[in-house]
Formats: C-alpha cells, structure tokens, sequence
C-alpha cells in the first residue's frame, strides 16, 4: 500500500536515502527506484525520528527527481523502495513559449498539475517530441510556484492520454509511442482514444446493465429510416460525431397535422427552420456534407426549466482503490450549442430540483446510472478508463437516458462558482488512479 510523505533533499555528496520512521518495511531496502531510473543504496529509517522522506542530493541527482518536489508516495517490493509515482500526461499541440507551452490549454493543465503536493504523485506534461528513447529521459514541463519550467525525468510510472482530438490521436507517431511505452517498457497508459458513438451505443445495447438507458441511436442510412423514427419519436436528433470542435446538435420534428419538417438548430443560439420533405432539409442544413458520417438518436422528451430543455453532465472517476465514484454532476439548459461556456446555462441540481426529496431521487438515478454505464463501457469497450463524463437526460416519466459518453470529459461547467469542490476533486482522482496502477504494476 502506498503511502505519502513530505520529502526533503540534503546536501551530500553520497548516495544516501532515509524513510520515515512510521513507514515500515519487511527488510532493509538495498535500491531506490523514481520511475524508470534506479540505483543501488543501502537505505535507513530516519536517525531522529522524523516522519519525512530525505534524500541526498547526489542520489536525487543520480534518480533525475526534481529539486522542488515537496512530497510522494512510498512504494516497497521486496529490497526496493520506489518514490512517486511519476505521472507522464501525455498530450499535443505544444508552442515554443515557456509561459504557455500547450497554447490555450495551459491554464488547464497548470491547474491539474498544481495539485499533485496534495496527492502524493509527481506529474508532469509531455509529447512526442520530448522523450529522448536513447537515454530514457523526457524533457517534460512542470507546474511550480514560479510557473512552468521543464525537467528532465526518467520515464514514468504511468501514462495519463489527454491527447486534445481524435485527429491527433491518430497521428504516427502519437500511435509509435504508445505501442514503445507500453510493449517495450511495460507501462501502462489509461484513458486512451476516443469513444466512437455510434459503436459505444451498439456495444452497449448488448449489455443487460446498460441498454434501459440508451435511445435508439443509429448511423443515417436512408430517409425512409429516418421517416420510420420520426412517426415513432415524434422527432429525432443528428450529431456529426466527428466534429468535436463545432458540437453543433440539430433537431428535427415532424408535424403530422401540418406535414411540414421543422428543425432546430443548435448552435450558437437556437435557430428554427422549416421545410416541405425531409430531402430538402438534409440538402440545406447538412449542404456540403457526407450523410452517411451522421448519427440519428432518437428524440426524448427531456424535463424543461424556464421553457428550456434540461440534460445533465455527470463526471465519474476512478479512484486510489480503483473503484468508479461520481466526482460531478450539473444541469444545463440546452439553449445555444453544446460548446457554450457561459456558465448562465449551467445549474446546479438544486436549481432543477427545489424539492428536496425530488433532488435526491434524480441525484440517486444519475449516480447510478453513470457507474452502471462507465462499468459497462470499461466491460465492453476494453482498454483502462480513469474517467469518463456523461450527457445524460431525464424524460416527463423520470427515466435516466444516455444521450453522450467522453473518454476526455469537458470541463466547462466547473466554471460554475457552485462547482469548485468538484473541480478540485476531478483534478485529484486522475492522479490518484495513476497511484493505484504505479501499485498493481510493482
């Protein structure tokens, strides 16, 4: 079991190392490990008592472990005492500039990286272009009190993928290091890739566990199936999964009284069209675009607040144990795109559910919902997941619905003042689960 000390590092010439006085071991330790590097030291339990890591600066030196690392974790196995965990988040798009080294993104990842004194695990930001294969060290950076500042590490423990797109995630050499990492040097890498929609909800649908949250979601293969879904729904939603970036959600509704198509648009703000058939809607919305790269999901009749559509984000991570827990949860009133950030349209569940006893049965139904979903996905998909966050819905008759999965959850809506303990919260589990898996791997 893992346990998290302060750590110190003194001036000496020698290659000494000292554990704390409550940290108890089987036998003496003969080597000392930060991950991949290692060295033979005969270590000792604190002289005076103290319950602090201390480590001389020559062995500090020799382990490659950065001088302003203020705490860790303890590891033992057999003769060897392993420091850490060392945490490589790997990721892209990365500039030459020193104060902001992954462009808009920096403020994100320096508030995720600044929380790793309060767990116990030594992160840091890396690509590609920074691992030197030869002499097994990354230059990566490092969020410390004077800002970012690169270091040179060995390689790490674990490896947590916040690659941005899926785009990227496809690019060669993305590809060539993850294969290195984790056949040539057995470290294991969670949250890889991007879910595919349409295949998540095909997998699930097989799952006993999962299926009563999913709404009938399919690839567009014709009009006349689109027709059968719109008598059957009364309206159907078309999402182009392959646009992360845009998010634009379009809805159409068929009047049978009127026979006319109605859409609206979500985007930017709600846009309402109409038009005589199906043909010329798809023509004039989706102009320019391939059909067959649509989703069609069946329309729910989603519970409304001032008139608005409501969904719900649900965050679930995995924890030190390993173990999925509900880390977040919010509303947002589906008015303008599903990229909106202005946090006007995030709620808290409160807001939605004024009743107390109503807010705590739909709280129960999304929490066990999105932990029945994420261990269905984890069952059917394969791979390690250390979150996933979920677009869910509730209907007029109170049924919880899937309506979106992301292995790399957005973090808009703890731009709600209401939200801070939660986003706290979703910044330190990651790093936990890299915990967990530094302790299977050993």
């Amino acid at each position: 079991m893992a346990e998290y000390f302060n750590l110190e590092v003194f001036d000496s010439p020698d290659l000494q190392f000292f554990y704390p006085r409550e940290y108890e071991v089987e036998v003496p330790p003969e080597k000392i490990a930060f991950g991949s590097s290692w060295t033979e030291v005969t270590g000792a339990r604190q002289p005076n008592g103290r319950n602090v890591i201390s480590v001389s600066s020559r062995l500090a030196k020799k382990l490659n472990l950065p001088k302003e690392i203020s705490s860790l974790c303890l590891f033992s196995n057999d003769e060897t005492i392993y420091l850490g965990p060392l945490v490589g988040i790997f990721s892209s798009g990365f500039t030459p500039f020193q104060i902001s080294p992954i462009g808009e993104r920096s403020t994100l990842f320096a508030k995720l990286l600044s929380v790793q004194s309060d767990v116990g695990a030594v992160s840091f930001l890396f690509g590609e272009q920074h691992i030197d294969w030869e002499h097994g060290l990354i230059n990566g950076y490092f969020y410390f009190d004077k800002g970012w500042e690169q270091r040179k590490v060995p390689f790490p423990n674990v490896v947590y993928d916040r690659l941005p797109y899926s785009q990227s995630e496809t690019m060669e050499k993305a590809i060539i290091v993850k294969s290195k990492l984790e056949k040539d040097y057995l470290i294991p890498w969670y949250n890889p890739g991007f879910f595919n929609q349409l295949e998540l909800f095909e997998r699930l649908y097989n799952d006993a566990q999962t299926d009563t949250y999913l709404p009938e979601t399919l690839s567009f293969t014709s009009f006349s199936e689109m027709e059968r879904m719109l008598a059957e729904y009364g309206h159907v939603f078309l999402k182009n999964p392959q646009d992360r970036t845009e998010r634009r959600v379009v809805q159409i509704i068929y009047d049978k009284i009127e026979s006319i198509y109605y859409c609206r648009i979500y985007e930017g703000k709600a846009r309402l069209l109409k038009f005589e058939t199906l043909e010329r809607l798809m023509s004039k919305v989706f102009k320019g675009q391939s059909l067959e790269k649509l989703i069609v999901q069946q329309g729910i009749r989603l519970i409304r607040r001032e008139k608005q559509p409501i969904d719900f984000r649900v965050q679930v991570n995995k924890n030190e144990t390993g173990k999925w827990q509900v880390s977040a949860m919010a509303a947002k009133k589906r008015k303008g795109s599903a990229s909106d950030r202005n946090h006007n349209f995030i709620l808290m569940l409160s807001d939605v559910f004024p009743d107390q006893k109503e807010l705590e049965l739909f709280k129960e139904k999304l929490e066990i919902a999105a932990l029945a979903l994420a261990e269905g996905i984890e069952k059917n998909l394969g791979g390690t997941f250390g979150e996933i966050g979920f677009e869910l819905g509730i209907d007029y008759e109170g049924k919880v619905w899937m309506l979106e999965a992301d292995s790399k959850p957005s973090r808009f809506i703890f731009s709600h003042p209401g939200l801070q303990t939660e986003d706290m919260l979703t910044r330190k589990l990651p790093l936990s689960f890299a915990i967990y898996m530094t302790q299977k791997t050993l």
